[in-house]
């Protein structure tokens, strides 16, 4: 057993997790009228309302007493600080720098004034991209972006731009490629002028497979179609480390962005990674978007665990995959803007929790990280909901949504959170035998098929979930979001002493791909492999062969 596991704090919660785990959690609302006033927090125009988990007043306690045992509140000033939190790399995890107003320390040294040096370059690359100081090799302005990155240099920006299109530039627009499937770049490249194209390369070692693949095929179509080598450094940027690489590729050393190795790929949207959103959404936007999730950094750093929204997110968490043995969290936003925002969590979520070890390399006794899923309503509801009424998976889910939308077409709004608010009613109630057979009988129908129908027809209901309301999706809001959602991943790492800075999961199949690539490349003996993966290779090598015969 774990230190954790044998803890007191966690023994207190097991065991009380074994007198309330059969209460409904109607009956909470049930004993207690105030519990929404209670079992609700607000930050801002951002609610939090946690009333339909399936936790009480003795459960909440028992959460900030894991939370106070495992000195959460040292682990944020630590990080806040500029330790170097991220031990296996020896790294500070400083993402919190990268919109702070006011000094970080990195060694004793403030970093904010090399943030706000980019945040500046950033400012004039995209006044002069606005105002046309910045043109294509032929003259003319440039009319399109293709930013070309992948994990956290894709998936943030992609979310944001997609979040905030109502504020987005309509002289401007902003594309993503990130596969290494050539489809996605020649889709997007077809319909494309090389003389108005500008390409943003991001890359912190300018050595990733994918994302350099990419670019040197964008760069070959640039030459191909019109463009010169000459002409490669008013259309390609770089965010980047490596100077010398970016250079030889032939971009402009006063158009590389930098960061720095305190920025993990899955939380630098906020650093240069942004190039592209500043672009779409214009500087101002921007500042807003890093202003939104600084006052969050600062509710978090300052806030008593009880009324902290990142906390309580995370603790939530804990309860329901430790205790209600959870293995998904479902993100469900009930707005079309949102429709990158799950999988955007995903990768938070998911890199940062999908340890097996301990800060101290001991094997953990206890879940870590779970799935994490979702589309916006109401698509979901007509696709999966009805595995979350009436399946046998545990999960955990969280619904998001602005009172006012960016797009007030007539009621459909009012209908869009009417279907929230009923989803997240119909999960905590459900609909017992008894409802059921009443109403059907009501609808007259024998009774011999009312008890063929009754089982499929009930829904056991008491399935959790979380409430996040919000004003509207404006970028200081989503900033907020965003950041809240950070946080809430950082508390969940403390409590369960893992490293959620760290992703050395990912590096084995790079590996074994490189090796593959080269077998394949050139025609080469597969080295020892399994007798699947030998036996696919050669399965794909015939096939290409019968094409190109």
């Amino acid at each position: 057993m774990s230190t954790l596991t044998e803890s007191p704090a966690w023994l207190a919660l097991a065991a009380h997790h074994a007198q309330i785990k059969n209460q409904p959690i109607a009956s909470f609302f049930e004993r207690d009228p105030q519990r929404f006033t209670e079992f609700s927090r607000q930050f801002g125009t951002i609610l939090l309302d946690f009333s339909k988990q399936p936790l009480d007043e003795t459960a909440i306690a028992c959460l900030f007493a894991l939370a106070r045992q495992q000195k959460l509140q040292d682990w944020i000033r630590r990080m806040f600080s500029g330790d170097r939190i991220n031990t296996t790399e020896n790294r500070a995890a400083l993402h919190i720098a990268l919109r702070a107003d006011t000094p970080v320390y990195l060694d004793g040294v403030d970093v904010v004034p090399e943030v706000n040096a980019v945040l500046q370059q950033m400012a004039g690359f995209v006044a002069a991209i606005q105002d046309h100081t910045h043109r294509g090799y032929s003259g003319l302005p440039i009319a399109d972006v293709v930013n070309i990155g992948i994990g956290g240099s894709d998936l943030g920006p992609v979310m944001v731009t997609e979040a905030l299109k109502p504020y987005c530039l309509p002289q401007l627009k902003v594309h993503f490629v990130s596969n290494i499937d050539g489809a996605q770049l020649d889709n997007i490249l077809r319909n494309l002028n090389p003389a108005t194209t500008l390409f943003i390369i991001a890359s912190k070692t300018f050595t990733t497979q994918e994302t350099l693949t990419n670019a040197h095929s964008a760069r070959t179509w640039f030459l191909q179609n019109g463009g010169d080598e000459a002409a490669v450094a008013r259309h390609f940027v770089a965010v980047s480390t490596n100077i010398a690489a970016v250079q030889q590729f032939g971009i402009a050393a006063e158009n590389m962005f930098t960061f720095w190795d305190w920025v993990g790929g899955r939380y630098s949207l906020w650093s240069a990674i942004g190039l592209p959103i500043a672009l779409a959404i214009g500087m101002d936007n921007f500042r807003a978007l890093l202003a939104g999730a600084r006052d969050m950094d600062q509710h978090f750093l300052n806030t008593a665990l009880e009324d902290n929204l990142p906390v309580l997110l995370g603790l939530i968490g804990i309860w329901q995959i430790n205790f209600c043995q959870a293995t998904s969290q479902v993100i469900l936003p009930y707005d079309q803007s949102l429709h990158r925002f799950s999988a955007y969590l995903q990768q938070l979520g998911m890199e940062s929790l999908g340890k097996r070890v301990t800060r101290d390399g001991d094997a953990v006794d206890y879940s870590t990280g779970v799935i994490v899923w979702g589309e916006p309503g109401t698509n979901g509801q007509h696709a999966f909901y009805q595995l979350l009424h009436q399946g046998t998976q545990v999960f955990n889910a969280d619904f998001l949504a602005p009172c006012n939308s960016q797009h007030p077409l007539h009621h459909h709004h009012t209908m869009l959170l009417a279907n929230f608010f009923a989803q997240t009613e119909a999960l905590m109630r459900g609909k017992d035998a008894q409802t059921v057979r009443v109403e059907l009988e009501a609808e007259g129908i024998p009774q011999q098929l009312i008890e063929q129908l009754l089982p499929h027809r009930v829904f056991p209901g008491n399935q959790g979930t979380t409430s996040i309301l919000f004003n509207k999706l404006d970028p200081a809001t989503l900033g907020a979001l965003v950041a809240l959602y950070e946080h809430k991943v950082f508390v969940q790492s403390v409590i369960w002493n893992i490293n959620p800075f760290d992703q050395w999961g990912v590096e084995l199949g790079k590996q074994l791909a490189n090796t593959i690539l080269s077998e394949l490349t050139n025609d080469r003996s597969p080295a020892e492999h399994d007798a699947s993966t030998s036996g696919l290779m050669h399965y794909f090598r015939e096939q290409r062969a019968r094409i190109n015969e």
